[in-house]
């Protein structure tokens, strides 16, 4: 009932849009892009940045409990498309398929883990951020920007790290991976530089973020679901 409530609750097409970049993110990560001895990039990051801007409008307008069941609905859609594209790699054997869907299980289950605990870091570090330094005045712009900077940086690189390990270290040696390797190196240069570049993609468009924030604001969005689940307020929530 309460994700139900606050799926009616969101605007459909913001949700549309992050769902739709979680499992792009999910497709693309398969991509290598850059592939050096001690980094490797791979094309996952074009629009990771996009489900992070996401989470952190609905943690300041709804409070990380909503954020974190958002995140779960993006996950269970991806998990159902991954479903479908790995049914249809085994039903049709064709290589320009294989190249779309072969080795999903090691980048689903990768992808799944990684972004989970990411959502999750990112959800409550801000939210403590609100709480601990900007009790006085948590929806102004100043503490926007900042609680959205110091949790995308902090969970991009928890989301990052996670990924290119599990998928590109632990799994592809098992039946059915993606046969792509990389080294721990490698991890932890692309953890770190992506951090920084989706960073600077949160800096650029966390204007955007706070003018969508303030506007739901405005507009009472969501305001069914706010008075009966976060009767204390959203940094409670």
């Amino acid at each position: 009932t309460m994700v139900a409530a606050l799926l009616r609750a969101v605007p459909v097409g913001m949700t549309v849009i992050f769902v739709l970049a979680v499992v792009l993110m999910n497709f693309l990560a398969r991509i290598t892009l850059v592939s050096l001895p001690w980094l490797a990039l791979n094309a996952g990051i074009t629009v990771s940045w996009v489900p992070f801007l996401f989470v952190d409008i609905v943690t300041r307008h709804f409070g990380a409990k909503a954020a974190n069941m958002l995140s779960v609905v993006a996950i269970v859609v991806n998990l159902i498309v991954c479903f479908f594209s790995v049914l249809i790699g085994r039903l049709f054997d064709h290589p320009s398929l294989d190249m779309v869907v072969g080795g999903q299980w090691s980048i689903l289950l990768a992808s799944t883990i990684a972004y989970l605990i990411a959502a999750l870091t990112n959800n409550y570090t801000n939210v403590f951020l609100g709480r601990r330094f900007f009790r006085q005045n948590p929806d102004g712009r100043k503490a926007f920007a900042v609680r959205s900077y110091i949790s995308t940086f902090l969970s991009q690189c928890v989301d990052n790290f996670l990924f290119v390990f599990l998928a590109f270290v632990v799994f592809p040696n098992l039946p059915g991976a993606l046969p792509v390797h990389w080294t721990v190196a490698q991890c932890v240069g692309a953890s770190v530089l992506c951090a920084v570049l989706e960073l600077l993609s949160e800096v650029v468009f966390s204007p955007l973020g706070y003018h969508v924030a303030q506007k739901w604001k405005e507009k009472n969005v969501g305001e069914e679901y706010l008075e009966k689940y976060c009767p204390n307020g959203v940094l409670e929530s």
